[in-house]
């Protein structure tokens, strides 16, 4: 069979003028079902699902019923190929492509060979439940993830609804909460919304009772901070102290100039090239849930803190490379903007990063030594692009007066890889080492 959508080429994964069915149910079972979904269902040779679901409806003679493999993402495939001469139906909860397998069925199969069938979300419950209009909060998964990412998106007043992965995600976004700031804010756990055993728990983020919750539920939060919590807005130039350092950061105002060249765009992954504390990277994925970044960075220490920043700051999925560039550039997927905040001198930087780029993607290079400045105003005048010099001045104390203490400056240039390629940014033979500060 050829290949359809985005399903990776050659995958005779389901016979020719197959569809699969992916039918979304609800906790209150088969009767609340809609024709159409009772029909898939009941007429389907092979039924896969979880353990939970597949209770939900009614055996039918001479069918199959199949649970998920494990681990899902590998057995997938080969489960599908197994059955690829039969008709299959799936169920799952509520909305499959909300959090769900509909998603991970369509990017393998393509969208012309599933057929999505969804129940009334729980999300959709839940707004109900607390007479949230869809338009006044946020849906956050953290199914199968790290919780943390929650706090990319606390702010005053925001309502967020929080998928959970099972009876531990409730206190531990509490715990979450409360390290942020925003222990003040009002928490209600839903639990088996839709079924006769439904329940919740109104309680507050600083007073989470020691309780047991069950395994189905999510979470709904109204944000309220302490009057000492710091706002982290999800635009560039967050304060330096946000994050853990050891100097090598760089600096608030140079990093806003840097992301409003860079560009961020849902879904487009960023290059954090010798990311010292990783502050790009980081408020990049934090512009939107889906921006994606890799930070490489030769130290482990530093490398470690980046880890360390990202989970605080509500970014857990950026990727940290433990290595030095270019060395450890190789085999990265390619990048929509790369960013260089230091060792942009350091032999074959530059052509690796920009031999890497897809046409259309960003780059920024800070340059603070004057040897890297010399670069990068040569590699300007050759390729074109923006060159910035950025100086910022701050008032500190001066005796018992103030007085304006200049940073050091910072030479930028930030040039767009456009369809003409041109020549390749080059670093010549001199290096200005490893150690060369960030900007």
């Amino acid at each position: 069979m050829t290949a359809t959508g985005n399903q990776p080429g050659g995958a005779n994964r389901l016979a020719n003028d197959q569809v699969l069915f992916v039918v979304g149910i609800g906790a209150d079972g088969w009767h609340a079902l809609p024709r159409a979904s009772q029909t898939a269902i009941a007429t389907a040779q092979v039924i896969i699902g979880g353990r939970r679901q597949l209770e939900l409806v009614p055996s039918v003679p001479g069918q199959e019923r199949r649970l998920w493999p494990k681990p899902l993402l590998a057995g997938l495939p080969g489960l599908l190929d197994e059955l690829r001469q039969r008709s299959v139906t799936v169920v799952a909860s509520g909305d499959p492509l909300l959090s769900g397998i509909g998603s991970t069925l369509i990017d393998l199969l393509g969208t012309e060979r599933v057929r999505v069938l969804p129940a009334i979300s729980s999300v959709s419950l839940a707004g109900a439940r607390m007479g949230w209009p869809a338009e006044t909060y946020d849906v956050i998964t953290v199914v199968g993830r790290n919780p943390a990412a929650v706090l990319r998106s606390v702010s005053p007043g925001r309502r967020l609804i929080v998928l959970s992965s099972d009876e531990s995600t409730p206190p531990l976004v509490a715990d979450l909460l409360t390290g942020a700031g925003y222990g003040p804010s009002t928490l209600t756990v839903l639990c088996d919304l839709g079924s006769y055993q439904e329940a919740r728990l109104d309680t507050v983020a600083d007073r989470f009772p020691a309780t047991t919750v069950p395994r189905l539920n999510l979470i709904c939060v109204q944000c309220l901070p302490r009057a000492t919590a710091v706002l982290l807005p999800t635009v560039g130039g967050l304060p330096d102290d946000a994050f853990e350092h050891d100097g090598q950061l760089t600096k608030r105002d140079a990093r806003a100039s840097a992301l409003a060249r860079l560009a961020p765009a849902p879904g487009q992954l960023l290059w954090d090239v010798g990311a010292g504390a990783g502050s790009v990277a980081i408020e990049w994925a934090r512009t939107d849930p889906r921006c994606r970044a890799i930070a490489v960075e030769r130290d482990p220490v530093r490398a470690e803190r980046i880890s360390i920043n990202a989970t605080r700051l509500g970014v857990p999925t950026v990727t940290v490379v433990t290595g030095s560039a270019p060395l450890h550039l190789d085999g990265l997927p390619a990048p929509d903007a790369v960013f260089i905040g230091g060792g942009a001198g350091n032999p074959g930087v530059l052509e690796s990063c920009w031999r890497a780029m897809k046409v259309g993607a960003r780059m920024v290079v800070h340059g603070v030594t004057l040897e890297t400045q010399a670069l990068l105003v040569e590699g300007q005048a050759r390729l074109g692009g923006e060159l910035l010099r950025l100086s910022v001045e701050r008032v500190e104390a001066l005796g018992s007066f103030r007085g304006w203490t200049p940073a050091r400056p910072i030479v930028q240039w930030s040039l767009v890889k456009t369809g003409h390629i041109g020549p390749t940014p080059t670093t010549g033979t001199a290096s200005t080492g490893s150690g060369e500060p960030r900007s």
